[in-house]
Protein backbone atom coordinates (compact mmCIF):
# COMPACT_ATOMS: atom_id res chain seq x y z
CA UNK A 1 0.00 0.00 0.00
CA UNK A 2 3.04 2.59 0.84
CA UNK A 3 4.01 2.04 -2.77
CA UNK A 4 1.17 2.79 -4.03
CA UNK A 5 0.91 5.92 -2.11
CA UNK A 6 3.65 7.36 -2.91
CA UNK A 7 3.19 6.41 -6.63
CA UNK A 8 0.03 8.28 -6.54
CA UNK A 9 1.85 11.14 -5.19
CA UNK A 10 4.27 11.10 -7.56
CA UNK A 11 1.66 11.11 -10.87
CA UNK A 12 0.32 14.26 -9.00
CA UNK A 13 3.42 15.80 -8.82
CA UNK A 14 3.82 14.95 -12.28
CA UNK A 15 0.59 16.15 -13.24
CA UNK A 16 0.83 19.46 -11.60
CA UNK A 17 4.35 20.63 -12.79
CA UNK A 18 2.64 20.02 -16.53
CA UNK A 19 -0.04 22.08 -15.47
CA UNK A 20 2.10 24.52 -14.57
CA UNK A 21 3.72 24.60 -18.20
CA UNK A 22 0.12 25.02 -19.41
CA UNK A 23 -1.53 27.60 -17.23
CA UNK A 24 1.50 29.60 -15.91
CA UNK A 25 0.76 32.24 -13.72
CA UNK A 26 2.50 35.41 -13.49
CA UNK A 27 6.11 36.22 -11.79
CA UNK A 28 5.92 37.54 -7.84
CA UNK A 29 8.38 39.61 -7.09
CA UNK A 30 10.18 41.54 -7.16
CA UNK A 31 12.86 39.37 -5.63
CA UNK A 32 14.21 40.39 -1.97
CA UNK A 33 17.18 38.23 -0.12
CA UNK A 34 15.73 35.96 2.25
CA UNK A 35 16.25 37.63 5.60
CA UNK A 36 16.52 34.20 7.51
CA UNK A 37 19.02 32.96 4.46
CA UNK A 38 20.08 35.22 2.27
CA UNK A 39 21.39 32.39 -0.20
CA UNK A 40 18.60 32.93 -1.54
CA UNK A 41 15.76 35.14 -2.80
CA UNK A 42 12.23 35.46 -1.90
CA UNK A 43 9.23 36.62 -3.53
CA UNK A 44 7.26 38.07 -0.81
CA UNK A 45 5.65 35.60 0.88
CA UNK A 46 8.55 33.81 2.97
CA UNK A 47 9.26 31.43 0.91
CA UNK A 48 12.68 30.34 -0.75
CA UNK A 49 12.99 31.14 -4.49
CA UNK A 50 16.12 29.51 -5.96
CA UNK A 51 16.95 30.84 -9.91
CA UNK A 52 17.80 28.08 -12.53
CA UNK A 53 17.66 28.62 -16.10
CA UNK A 54 19.59 28.42 -19.67
CA UNK A 55 20.48 31.58 -21.55
CA UNK A 56 21.13 32.65 -25.09
CA UNK A 57 23.29 35.56 -27.12
CA UNK A 58 20.62 36.29 -29.11
CA UNK A 59 17.28 36.44 -27.16
CA UNK A 60 17.10 40.42 -26.82
CA UNK A 61 18.74 41.37 -30.68
CA UNK A 62 19.18 39.69 -33.52
CA UNK A 63 22.95 38.56 -34.59
CA UNK A 64 23.26 38.39 -38.09
CA UNK A 65 26.42 36.36 -39.77
CA UNK A 66 27.41 37.27 -42.90
CA UNK A 67 28.70 36.10 -45.05
CA UNK A 68 29.10 32.81 -43.32
CA UNK A 69 26.70 29.98 -42.05
CA UNK A 70 23.73 32.39 -41.73
CA UNK A 71 22.69 32.74 -37.86
CA UNK A 72 18.68 32.12 -37.10
CA UNK A 73 16.33 33.88 -35.82
CA UNK A 74 15.54 33.37 -32.20
CA UNK A 75 11.46 32.54 -31.87
CA UNK A 76 11.09 34.36 -28.19
CA UNK A 77 7.64 32.69 -27.87
CA UNK A 78 9.47 29.10 -28.32
CA UNK A 79 11.92 29.79 -26.42
CA UNK A 80 9.86 30.55 -23.40
CA UNK A 81 8.31 27.42 -24.22
CA UNK A 82 11.32 26.04 -24.08
CA UNK A 83 12.50 27.31 -20.95
CA UNK A 84 8.97 26.38 -19.21
CA UNK A 85 9.21 22.45 -20.73
CA UNK A 86 12.54 22.50 -18.97
CA UNK A 87 11.32 24.23 -15.67
CA UNK A 88 13.73 26.75 -16.08
CA UNK A 89 12.16 30.24 -13.84
CA UNK A 90 15.78 32.54 -14.89
CA UNK A 91 17.42 33.87 -18.13
CA UNK A 92 19.93 36.59 -18.90
CA UNK A 93 18.86 39.09 -21.46
CA UNK A 94 22.08 39.64 -23.69
CA UNK A 95 22.57 43.41 -24.50
CA UNK A 96 25.05 44.09 -26.98
CA UNK A 97 26.51 47.95 -27.45
CA UNK A 98 27.96 47.38 -30.26
CA UNK A 99 26.40 47.40 -33.86
CA UNK A 100 28.76 45.39 -35.72
CA UNK A 101 31.86 43.52 -35.62
CA UNK A 102 34.34 41.24 -37.26
CA UNK A 103 35.76 38.30 -36.41
CA UNK A 104 39.04 37.55 -35.56
CA UNK A 105 40.09 36.57 -39.25
CA UNK A 106 38.30 39.39 -40.48
CA UNK A 107 36.22 38.09 -42.70
CA UNK A 108 33.32 37.26 -41.04
CA UNK A 109 30.90 40.63 -39.64
CA UNK A 110 28.39 40.09 -36.98
CA UNK A 111 25.77 42.84 -37.44
CA UNK A 112 23.70 43.67 -34.54
CA UNK A 113 19.91 45.14 -34.55
CA UNK A 114 17.87 46.60 -32.79
CA UNK A 115 20.45 48.80 -30.55
CA UNK A 116 18.99 51.91 -28.27
CA UNK A 117 20.44 54.83 -30.12
CA UNK A 118 18.53 56.34 -33.21
CA UNK A 119 20.75 56.51 -36.53
CA UNK A 120 20.11 60.01 -38.07
CA UNK A 121 21.19 62.48 -40.61
CA UNK A 122 23.32 61.81 -43.73
CA UNK A 123 26.88 61.51 -42.35
CA UNK A 124 27.86 57.81 -42.19
CA UNK A 125 29.24 55.50 -39.67
CA UNK A 126 32.35 52.96 -40.22
CA UNK A 127 29.55 50.65 -41.20
CA UNK A 128 28.24 52.36 -43.99
CA UNK A 129 24.94 53.49 -42.02
CA UNK A 130 23.55 56.73 -40.67
CA UNK A 131 25.77 58.03 -37.58
CA UNK A 132 24.01 57.62 -34.26
CA UNK A 133 22.29 60.27 -31.95
CA UNK A 134 22.98 59.70 -28.43
CA UNK A 135 20.41 61.84 -27.47
CA UNK A 136 17.69 60.30 -29.36
CA UNK A 137 16.97 56.49 -28.31
CA UNK A 138 15.62 53.93 -30.66
CA UNK A 139 12.36 52.94 -29.11
CA UNK A 140 11.79 50.02 -31.23
CA UNK A 141 14.74 48.81 -28.89
CA UNK A 142 12.69 49.54 -25.77
CA UNK A 143 9.66 48.23 -27.00
CA UNK A 144 11.22 44.72 -27.89
CA UNK A 145 12.93 45.16 -24.29
CA UNK A 146 9.69 45.77 -21.99
CA UNK A 147 7.71 43.16 -24.35
CA UNK A 148 10.35 39.91 -24.12
CA UNK A 149 10.40 40.63 -20.37
CA UNK A 150 6.32 41.11 -19.96
CA UNK A 151 5.89 37.89 -22.03
CA UNK A 152 8.62 36.27 -19.56
CA UNK A 153 6.62 38.00 -16.58
CA UNK A 154 3.83 36.06 -17.50
CA UNK A 155 4.94 32.93 -17.43
CA UNK A 156 6.69 33.22 -14.36
CA UNK A 157 10.07 33.13 -15.49
CA UNK A 158 12.71 36.07 -14.68
CA UNK A 159 14.80 37.80 -16.24
CA UNK A 160 18.35 39.38 -15.69
CA UNK A 161 18.02 42.75 -17.88
CA UNK A 162 21.92 43.00 -19.40
CA UNK A 163 22.74 46.79 -19.28
CA UNK A 164 26.50 46.61 -20.92
CA UNK A 165 28.84 44.44 -22.87
CA UNK A 166 32.27 43.99 -21.97
CA UNK A 167 32.58 42.22 -25.81
CA UNK A 168 31.23 45.63 -27.14
CA UNK A 169 34.46 47.51 -26.22
CA UNK A 170 37.38 45.54 -26.06
CA UNK A 171 38.84 43.07 -28.81
CA UNK A 172 38.06 39.61 -27.49
CA UNK A 173 38.24 36.97 -30.07
CA UNK A 174 36.81 39.29 -32.48
CA UNK A 175 38.93 41.60 -34.39
CA UNK A 176 37.33 44.85 -33.47
CA UNK A 177 34.04 45.14 -31.73
CA UNK A 178 34.67 48.97 -31.05
CA UNK A 179 34.35 49.76 -34.17
CA UNK A 180 30.69 49.28 -34.35
CA UNK A 181 30.17 51.13 -31.42
CA UNK A 182 27.72 54.24 -30.70
CA UNK A 183 30.63 56.02 -28.67
CA UNK A 184 32.98 55.86 -31.17
CA UNK A 185 33.90 59.46 -32.71
CA UNK A 186 32.79 58.39 -36.01
CA UNK A 187 30.09 56.54 -35.27
CA UNK A 188 27.86 59.50 -33.61
CA UNK A 189 26.91 62.97 -34.19
CA UNK A 190 27.28 64.51 -30.92
CA UNK A 191 31.07 64.64 -30.52
CA UNK A 192 31.17 61.97 -28.06
CA UNK A 193 34.86 59.87 -28.18
CA UNK A 194 34.95 56.97 -25.93
CA UNK A 195 38.70 56.64 -26.77
CA UNK A 196 39.68 58.96 -24.12
CA UNK A 197 43.41 58.14 -24.66
CA UNK A 198 43.28 57.84 -28.75
CA UNK A 199 44.46 53.82 -27.92
CA UNK A 200 42.26 52.54 -30.20
CA UNK A 201 39.84 50.97 -27.88
CA UNK A 202 36.71 51.67 -25.72
CA UNK A 203 37.97 50.62 -22.69
CA UNK A 204 37.02 54.12 -21.04
CA UNK A 205 33.22 54.02 -21.94
CA UNK A 206 32.93 51.71 -19.08
CA UNK A 207 34.87 53.78 -16.63
CA UNK A 208 34.38 57.33 -14.77
CA UNK A 209 36.72 59.27 -16.07
CA UNK A 210 34.75 61.53 -18.65
CA UNK A 211 31.15 63.16 -17.23
CA UNK A 212 30.13 63.46 -20.65
CA UNK A 213 30.12 59.61 -21.23
CA UNK A 214 29.03 58.69 -17.88
CA UNK A 215 26.16 60.62 -18.13
CA UNK A 216 25.12 59.19 -21.00
CA UNK A 217 25.20 56.06 -19.17
CA UNK A 218 22.99 56.38 -16.75
CA UNK A 219 20.79 58.01 -19.08
CA UNK A 220 20.71 54.68 -20.83
CA UNK A 221 20.24 53.04 -17.38
CA UNK A 222 17.23 55.81 -16.61
CA UNK A 223 15.31 54.57 -19.75
CA UNK A 224 15.87 50.73 -19.07
CA UNK A 225 14.69 50.76 -15.43
CA UNK A 226 11.49 53.04 -16.82
CA UNK A 227 10.50 50.42 -18.93
CA UNK A 228 10.67 47.84 -16.86
CA UNK A 229 10.09 48.43 -13.05
CA UNK A 230 6.63 47.54 -13.43
CA UNK A 231 7.45 44.02 -13.90
CA UNK A 232 8.43 41.89 -10.76
CA UNK A 233 10.31 39.13 -12.66
CA UNK A 234 13.54 41.56 -13.23
CA UNK A 235 17.22 41.76 -11.89
CA UNK A 236 19.81 44.03 -13.32
CA UNK A 237 23.33 43.07 -14.69
CA UNK A 238 25.62 45.98 -14.70
CA UNK A 239 27.68 44.47 -17.44
CA UNK A 240 29.34 41.08 -18.67
CA UNK A 241 32.68 39.88 -18.55
CA UNK A 242 34.06 43.78 -18.64
CA UNK A 243 37.82 44.22 -18.38
CA UNK A 244 39.49 43.40 -14.47
CA UNK A 245 40.78 46.62 -14.26
CA UNK A 246 40.17 48.92 -11.02
CA UNK A 247 38.65 51.97 -13.41
CA UNK A 248 36.26 49.25 -14.46
CA UNK A 249 35.54 48.04 -10.81
CA UNK A 250 35.02 51.45 -9.45
CA UNK A 251 32.81 51.76 -12.51
CA UNK A 252 30.34 48.96 -12.13
CA UNK A 253 30.59 49.51 -8.19
CA UNK A 254 29.37 52.94 -9.04
CA UNK A 255 26.40 51.67 -11.57
CA UNK A 256 25.36 49.54 -8.91
CA UNK A 257 24.91 52.38 -6.47
CA UNK A 258 23.33 54.18 -9.71
CA UNK A 259 20.50 51.70 -10.00
CA UNK A 260 19.82 51.64 -6.44
CA UNK A 261 19.45 55.14 -5.74
CA UNK A 262 17.36 56.04 -8.76
CA UNK A 263 14.82 53.02 -7.86
CA UNK A 264 14.40 54.21 -4.88
CA UNK A 265 12.32 56.71 -6.34
CA UNK A 266 10.06 53.67 -8.76
CA UNK A 267 7.56 52.13 -7.43
CA UNK A 268 9.57 48.36 -7.24
CA UNK A 269 13.66 47.84 -6.39
CA UNK A 270 14.83 45.18 -7.79
CA UNK A 271 18.45 43.15 -7.25
CA UNK A 272 21.41 44.26 -8.77
CA UNK A 273 24.31 41.65 -9.66
CA UNK A 274 27.62 42.22 -10.89
CA UNK A 275 29.40 39.32 -12.98
CA UNK A 276 32.87 38.44 -12.98
CA UNK A 277 35.49 40.16 -14.90
CA UNK A 278 37.17 38.82 -17.87
CA UNK A 279 40.25 38.42 -18.33
CA UNK A 280 41.85 39.47 -15.24
CA UNK A 281 38.64 39.54 -12.73
CA UNK A 282 39.12 38.29 -9.42
CA UNK A 283 35.94 36.93 -7.44
CA UNK A 284 37.26 38.90 -4.31
CA UNK A 285 35.87 41.91 -6.68
CA UNK A 286 32.47 40.80 -6.41
CA UNK A 287 32.01 39.69 -2.77
CA UNK A 288 33.59 43.71 -2.21
CA UNK A 289 30.82 44.63 -4.50
CA UNK A 290 27.74 46.53 -3.58
CA UNK A 291 25.99 43.87 -5.31
CA UNK A 292 23.17 42.04 -4.19
CA UNK A 293 23.63 38.45 -6.18
CA UNK A 294 26.72 37.88 -8.36
CA UNK A 295 28.45 35.26 -10.44
CA UNK A 296 31.53 34.33 -10.02
CA UNK A 297 34.35 32.42 -12.97
CA UNK A 298 35.99 29.55 -11.61
CA UNK A 299 38.28 30.11 -8.65
CA UNK A 300 37.34 28.54 -5.22
CA UNK A 301 36.02 25.19 -7.30
CA UNK A 302 32.75 26.81 -8.80
CA UNK A 303 33.53 24.51 -12.23
CA UNK A 304 34.41 21.48 -10.12
CA UNK A 305 33.49 21.59 -6.26
CA UNK A 306 31.56 24.37 -5.57
CA UNK A 307 32.30 26.47 -2.54
CA UNK A 308 29.40 26.46 0.36
CA UNK A 309 27.89 29.96 -0.28
CA UNK A 310 27.56 31.81 3.04
CA UNK A 311 25.26 34.02 2.57
CA UNK A 312 26.99 37.04 1.67
CA UNK A 313 26.06 37.32 -1.68
CA UNK A 314 23.61 35.32 -3.51
CA UNK A 315 25.86 33.42 -5.58
CA UNK A 316 24.38 32.24 -9.40
CA UNK A 317 27.20 30.00 -10.91
CA UNK A 318 26.99 30.49 -14.04
CA UNK A 319 28.68 28.22 -17.00
CA UNK A 320 28.95 31.37 -19.00
CA UNK A 321 31.96 32.03 -16.46
CA UNK A 322 32.52 29.17 -14.38
CA UNK A 323 32.41 26.33 -16.61
CA UNK A 324 33.57 27.07 -20.62
CA UNK A 325 32.36 25.20 -23.70
CA UNK A 326 35.50 23.02 -23.69
CA UNK A 327 35.58 22.19 -20.10
CA UNK A 328 32.08 21.28 -20.31
CA UNK A 329 32.67 18.87 -23.74
CA UNK A 330 35.70 17.23 -22.42
CA UNK A 331 33.85 16.12 -18.83
CA UNK A 332 30.57 15.21 -20.41
CA UNK A 333 26.95 14.42 -19.39
CA UNK A 334 27.45 12.77 -15.82
CA UNK A 335 29.81 15.36 -15.10
CA UNK A 336 27.08 18.08 -16.56
CA UNK A 337 24.36 16.67 -13.49
CA UNK A 338 26.44 16.21 -10.89
CA UNK A 339 27.70 19.48 -10.96
CA UNK A 340 24.31 20.89 -11.17
CA UNK A 341 23.02 18.89 -8.25
CA UNK A 342 26.66 20.06 -6.16
CA UNK A 343 26.13 23.51 -6.37
CA UNK A 344 22.04 23.23 -5.41
CA UNK A 345 23.83 21.29 -2.36
CA UNK A 346 26.31 23.88 -1.48
CA UNK A 347 23.27 27.14 -1.73
CA UNK A 348 24.08 28.06 -5.28
CA UNK A 349 21.63 29.08 -8.08
CA UNK A 350 22.47 28.09 -11.27
CA UNK A 351 22.51 29.15 -15.39
CA UNK A 352 23.90 28.09 -18.77
CA UNK A 353 24.94 29.15 -21.18
CA UNK A 354 23.01 27.68 -23.78
CA UNK A 355 23.86 27.49 -27.49
CA UNK A 356 20.15 26.66 -27.81
CA UNK A 357 19.64 26.38 -31.63
CA UNK A 358 22.47 27.84 -33.17
CA UNK A 359 24.36 25.53 -35.51
CA UNK A 360 27.74 27.87 -35.38
CA UNK A 361 27.64 30.06 -32.44
CA UNK A 362 30.69 32.48 -33.10
CA UNK A 363 31.01 30.56 -35.81
CA UNK A 364 32.68 27.55 -33.59
CA UNK A 365 31.51 24.06 -35.38
CA UNK A 366 32.33 21.62 -33.38
CA UNK A 367 30.43 23.15 -29.85
CA UNK A 368 26.56 22.82 -31.38
CA UNK A 369 24.50 20.34 -33.19
CA UNK A 370 21.08 21.38 -33.16
CA UNK A 371 18.46 19.58 -35.34
CA UNK A 372 15.67 21.90 -36.96
CA UNK A 373 14.15 23.05 -33.89
CA UNK A 374 15.22 20.80 -31.75
CA UNK A 375 18.45 22.01 -29.54
CA UNK A 376 21.13 19.95 -29.00
CA UNK A 377 20.50 16.69 -27.06
CA UNK A 378 23.91 16.14 -25.92
CA UNK A 379 23.32 19.73 -23.53
CA UNK A 380 19.84 18.08 -22.30
CA UNK A 381 21.14 16.61 -19.52
CA UNK A 382 22.60 19.80 -17.99
CA UNK A 383 19.16 21.32 -18.81
CA UNK A 384 16.84 18.43 -17.24
CA UNK A 385 19.08 18.48 -14.02
CA UNK A 386 17.96 22.10 -13.47
CA UNK A 387 15.03 21.80 -13.96
CA UNK A 388 14.76 18.64 -11.55
CA UNK A 389 16.94 20.97 -9.09
CA UNK A 390 13.70 23.14 -9.15
CA UNK A 391 11.19 20.66 -8.69
CA UNK A 392 12.69 19.41 -5.73
CA UNK A 393 13.51 23.16 -4.20
CA UNK A 394 9.95 23.56 -4.60
CA UNK A 395 9.16 20.19 -2.51
CA UNK A 396 11.15 21.15 0.26
CA UNK A 397 11.04 23.73 3.01
CA UNK A 398 14.15 25.64 0.92
CA UNK A 399 13.94 28.58 3.30
CA UNK A 400 14.90 26.48 6.99
CA UNK A 401 18.13 24.58 4.96
CA UNK A 402 21.67 25.45 5.11
CA UNK A 403 24.44 23.44 3.64
CA UNK A 404 25.72 21.22 6.15
CA UNK A 405 28.36 19.38 4.73
CA UNK A 406 29.26 17.37 7.55
CA UNK A 407 26.11 15.57 8.11
CA UNK A 408 26.97 13.84 4.75
CA UNK A 409 29.83 11.21 3.65
CA UNK A 410 29.96 12.84 0.41
CA UNK A 411 30.35 16.42 1.94
CA UNK A 412 26.84 17.50 -0.37
CA UNK A 413 23.98 18.31 2.15
CA UNK A 414 21.22 20.44 2.79
CA UNK A 415 19.83 20.50 6.21
CA UNK A 416 17.03 22.03 8.20
CA UNK A 417 18.38 21.61 12.08
CA UNK A 418 15.67 21.80 14.10
CA UNK A 419 15.27 19.02 16.28
CA UNK A 420 11.10 19.00 15.81
CA UNK A 421 10.97 19.55 12.49
CA UNK A 422 14.23 18.38 10.42
CA UNK A 423 14.63 17.83 6.96
CA UNK A 424 17.91 17.18 5.03
CA UNK A 425 18.75 16.76 1.26
CA UNK A 426 21.58 14.80 0.41
CA UNK A 427 23.80 14.03 -3.07
CA UNK A 428 25.70 10.73 -3.42
CA UNK A 429 27.65 11.85 -6.18
CA UNK A 430 29.28 8.29 -6.79
CA UNK A 431 26.03 6.20 -5.30
CA UNK A 432 24.57 4.08 -4.04
CA UNK A 433 25.95 4.04 -0.67
CA UNK A 434 25.48 7.29 1.17
CA UNK A 435 26.54 7.61 5.44
CA UNK A 436 24.50 10.30 7.13
CA UNK A 437 25.54 11.12 10.88
CA UNK A 438 22.39 11.47 11.92
CA UNK A 439 23.47 11.29 15.76
CA UNK A 440 21.94 14.91 16.81
CA UNK A 441 18.79 13.49 16.10
CA UNK A 442 16.05 12.03 17.69
CA UNK A 443 12.91 10.25 16.22
CA UNK A 444 12.70 8.52 13.01
CA UNK A 445 13.24 10.21 9.51
CA UNK A 446 10.64 9.78 6.14
CA UNK A 447 13.17 8.57 3.41
CA UNK A 448 12.73 8.98 -0.36
CA UNK A 449 14.97 8.49 -2.89
CA UNK A 450 15.27 10.52 -6.20
CA UNK A 451 17.08 9.43 -9.54
CA UNK A 452 18.76 12.50 -10.66
CA UNK A 453 18.98 10.20 -14.34
CA UNK A 454 15.14 10.10 -14.77
CA UNK A 455 13.41 12.26 -12.22
CA UNK A 456 11.85 9.47 -10.37
CA UNK A 457 11.01 9.23 -6.91
CA UNK A 458 11.28 6.20 -4.48
CA UNK A 459 10.16 5.02 -1.38
CA UNK A 460 13.00 4.28 1.00
CA UNK A 461 12.74 2.39 4.44
CA UNK A 462 11.95 4.26 7.55
CA UNK A 463 15.52 5.57 9.23
CA UNK A 464 16.04 6.19 12.74
CA UNK A 465 18.37 8.98 14.69
CA UNK A 466 20.59 8.71 16.91
CA UNK A 467 23.50 7.52 14.82
CA UNK A 468 25.81 7.16 11.89
CA UNK A 469 23.78 5.35 9.09
CA UNK A 470 24.85 4.09 6.24
CA UNK A 471 21.90 3.84 3.43
CA UNK A 472 21.64 2.69 -0.02
CA UNK A 473 19.58 3.83 -3.08
CA UNK A 474 17.45 1.40 -5.33
CA UNK A 475 19.09 1.87 -7.89
CA UNK A 476 22.82 2.73 -9.68
CA UNK A 477 24.59 5.47 -10.41
CA UNK A 478 24.29 9.06 -8.24
CA UNK A 479 21.58 9.40 -6.01
CA UNK A 480 19.89 12.00 -3.92
CA UNK A 481 18.27 11.55 -0.60
CA UNK A 482 15.16 13.32 1.15
CA UNK A 483 14.61 13.02 4.89
CA UNK A 484 12.07 14.30 6.56
CA UNK A 485 11.82 13.90 10.67
CA UNK A 486 8.68 12.42 11.33
CA UNK A 487 6.11 14.03 13.88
Amino acid sequence: MTNINHLTSFIILLLALSLARVNAQPAKGPLKILPQNPRYFTDGNGKAVILVGSHTWNNLVEIDRMPSHPNYTLDFTNYLKFLSDHQHNCFRLWQWENAFSTDSTGKIKYWIDPVPYLRTGAEKTLDGKPKFDLDKFNEAYFERLRSRVKAANDQGIYVIVMLFQGFSVLRKGHEDDWKGHPYNKENNINGIDGDLNHDGKGFEVHQLRNAKIIGYNERFVKKVIDVTNEFGNVLYEITNENDGSKEDTEWQYHMINFIKKYETTKPKQHPVGMTVQWPGGSNDVLFASPADWISPNEEGGYQTDPPVAHGSKVIINDTDHSFYYTELKHEGPKAHQAWVWKNFMRGNHILFMDPYLDRYPWNVTERNHPEGNKPDEYWETLRRSMGYVRAIADRVNLAAMSPQGQIASSGYCLASMNQTDSELLVYAPKGPWITVDLSEFRGSFLAEWFDPSNGKFLQGEKVSGGSRRALKAPFEGDAILHLVLKK
